[in-house]
């Protein structure tokens, strides 16, 4: 394939982190705990709007989607709209300050900052 029409690396590494992100808002749609689980670091540091503001490691990621199921409207309302990547050989971000990192060929959430649950009075 001539290089002009060949598909650079970052092409496919945003492709991948928009499908990440697809399947990820997908899970939380469906209140797929294990989907929503999927993909993330295990030493994950998020901040958010409702209280805890802090959660530090998968475990108090996960315990905060119960208060975010708790307050959402049925059916549960999770989309994003004009999402910007920008990504490196190991590192990404999207706009709403998500950090991702590739782990081992993988992309992995890594970071989440206010407000990750879009909607949580």
């Amino acid at each position: 394939m001539p290089a002009a029409t060949k598909p650079s690396q970052a092409t496919n590494d945003e492709a991948e982190l928009r499908e990440l992100i697809a399947r990820w808002s997908k899970a939380v749609r469906d209140e797929d705990l294990p989907g929503i689980r999927a993909n993330h670091d295990p030493k994950i540091l998020m901040f958010d709007v409702p209280p805890p503001f802090l959660s530090r490691g998968i475990n108090a990621y996960m315990a905060t989607w119960q208060t975010f199921f708790a307050s959402s409207a049925k059916p549960v309302a999770f989309e994003f709209e004009d999402v910007e990547i920008t990504a490196g050989d190991d590192v990404a971000f999207r706009n709403g300050n998500r950090s991702l990192r590739q782990h081992r060929a993988q992309w992995r959430k890594d970071q989440s900052q206010v407000p990750s649950h879009h909607g949580v009075p």
